[in-house]
């Protein structure tokens, strides 16, 4: 019986076959131990020569790191095993010798191991980090579909850009040119108008020459509009998908976290909600107390989201940017014309803002004003334009970072290891 490592604890005293990969092999006189991984689970197989055929046990004796085999045994009771269960071997086939490994056990340097990402991956932390990514991104899509969101796909060439041309990657499109899209949400705007709620979720690209740990060139990112949504209606939205998610993953991704070493705990208070609102306004004020340079006006960096978020056990809503420092489409607050209706959630323990959202402007006159005052070539946004003179109507919107929310929940160093292939400033290959 062919059977997936994860369900082998369920097979106890049965005989089945287990087809993947030997991570790991010693021999020790007449016994010899096969780690095996098929990529749902490991286990290990022990191989007794007495117990096999000569041909079995010379292949058990020869198998190297990475070898794909299919092995044949008993399944039993092993405590000292994560999994509960080891395989007692009756036969070991080898399908691929593998060619001497170079990720050894010894350490490796980070660019080493990223010229090697698609083996590294086969780890045991880099699998755990991958199957939380999917965990994150299944959560994503059941939140936005159980809340009459309707998943539709925006452009990835687009013909103008969203927040201003220096950080797009312009690429030539037959006698024209183009760019990768930053973002989807101009296109949001337009089918959550046909749909009412709208979302997409797919890469975005920013030609950002950045080298910090929270920045990818090219990243997956999941956006969000509907319409007679204002504001409040929004942060809301916002911090019910992070609560889903982050209880998502605390119920499935246990054994992840294990191989990870991520303490839950400091996840748990994600999951409870409440998460504090803090005015731009009072965070530059207590980013003063703290030491930072930072002044009015000013917009925050990594390093301010840092210190301020380490001030609470739990994401923090920023809000009520002014004007100068947000993007065009935002709207002031009727109330604080200087200051946008827009937020920033900032992750705890210093990762930084992984969602902005804001209400977008309903007023013809207004977004044609706001794009002038940018400087934007209002022809390429004539289509934009449409929306406010046929039907304007209240909404907002958000967009949420799948690798900077991995990066917090997996609690990483540094964003490369969330994707499987990053692409940063100076990193194309593999």
């Amino acid at each position: 019986m062919k059977i997936a490592i994860k369900d082998a604890k369920n097979q106890l005293g049965q005989e089945v076959e287990i087809r993947g990969w030997s991570f790991n092999a010693r021999s020790s006189g007449s016994i010899a131990f096969l780690q095996l991984r098929d990529g749902t689970g490991r286990i290990q197989a022990v191989v007794s020569k007495n117990d096999v055929s000569p041909e079995a046990w010379e292949a058990a004796k020869s198998v190297t790191i990475e070898s794909s085999v299919i092995v044949r045994g008993l399944i039993k009771e092993d405590k000292r095993s994560p999994l509960g269960v080891e395989l007692a071997a009756t036969d070991v086939r080898i399908v691929q010798l593998a060619q001497e490994y170079p990720i050894g056990l010894k350490e490796h340097g980070v660019d080493f191991l990223m010229n090697y990402r698609h083996l590294w991956m086969r780890s045991a932390r880099q699998e755990a980090i991958l199957r939380v990514r999917d965990e994150i991104a299944y959560g994503f899509r059941e939140f936005m579909k159980d809340r009459g969101f309707v998943l539709t796909d925006s452009p990835i060439f687009t013909p103008s850009a969203c927040e201003g041309t220096t950080d797009l990657f312009e690429v030539k499109y037959f006698d024209d040119k183009a760019y990768l899209s930053q973002s989807g949400q101009l296109y949001l705007e337009a089918t959550s108008a046909a749909l009412g709620k709208s979302y997409c979720f797919g890469p975005a690209f920013r030609s950002e020459k950045s080298k910090t740990r929270r920045h990818l060139t090219e990243f997956w990112m999941l956006e969000a509009e509907a319409q007679f949504m204002e504001q409040e209606e929004n942060m809301k939205l916002q911090e019910g998908l992070v609560m889903h998610v982050v209880r998502r993953v605390l119920d499935r991704c246990q054994d992840e976290f294990r191989t990870l070493e991520r303490d839950v705990t400091l996840l748990a208070p994600a999951a409870e909600g409440n998460y504090p609102r803090v005015s731009y306004d009072e965070a530059i004020a207590k980013l003063q107390q703290l030491g930072s340079d930072i002044k009015s006006g000013d917009d925050l960096g990594a390093d301010d989201e840092t210190v301020l978020t380490k001030q609470y056990d739990r994401p923090i809503f920023v809000h009520h940017y002014p004007v100068e420092a947000k993007a065009f489409y935002m709207k002031p607050d009727p109330d604080q014309p200087t200051r946008v209706l827009n937020d920033d959630l900032l992750a705890p323990e210093g990762y930084g803002e992984v969602i902005g959202g804001s209400q977008r402007i309903d007023d013809l006159a207004i977004l044609e004003q706001r794009i002038e005052q940018h400087g934007l070539p209002k022809d390429a946004f004539d289509w934009y334009l449409d929306l406010r003179r046929y039907g304007s109507a209240p909404h907002s919107g958000f967009g949420i970072g799948l690798e900077r929310t991995v990066a917090w929940v997996c609690g990483l160093e540094h964003v490369r290891e969330t994707i499987p292939f990053a692409r940063m400033l100076h990193r194309l290959r593999p």
